[in-house]
């Protein structure tokens, strides 16, 4: 599972979770005891952030053709991913979309990236 995002341990479980101010939205797929549905598989419930064990951002990053990146997202055998290597030439020879100045994207086969981890920050 790629994961790019707030994540909190509360009540002895992980959830998906969005920082406000001095409470923690947690998320979940399924209905639960005090959370909210915000849309079909989507159930929200705010807690104070003095109740939360845990708050932290979770990134997945990999290699591909020896170049470091993020994974954003995945779809039918593809990750989207971003150049961390900060050498725009490097990332112009590898073909990859201008997002945003200095921020280069694309598309790269899952079977070809390696060193893919999940990371705290």
């Amino acid at each position: 599972m790629i994961r790019d995002g707030y994540v909190a341990r509360w009540r002895g479980r992980e959830y998906q979770a969005s920082p406000d101010g001095d409470d923690v939205r947690l998320y979940q797929p399924e209905s639960g005891e005090g959370f909210e549905e915000v849309r079909p598989g989507r159930y929200v419930r705010v807690v104070p952030a003095t109740d939360v064990d845990d708050l932290a951002y979770v990134r997945t990053t990999c290699t591909w053709q020896g170049q470091p990146f993020i994974v954003l997202g995945e779809h039918d055998g593809w990750l989207r991913v971003e150049y961390t290597g900060g050498r725009w030439p490097v990332a112009r020879a590898m073909g990859l979309e201008v997002f945003d100045f200095g921020v280069y994207q694309g598309w790269a086969p899952a079977a070809e990236v390696a060193d893919l981890r999940e990371q705290r920050v």
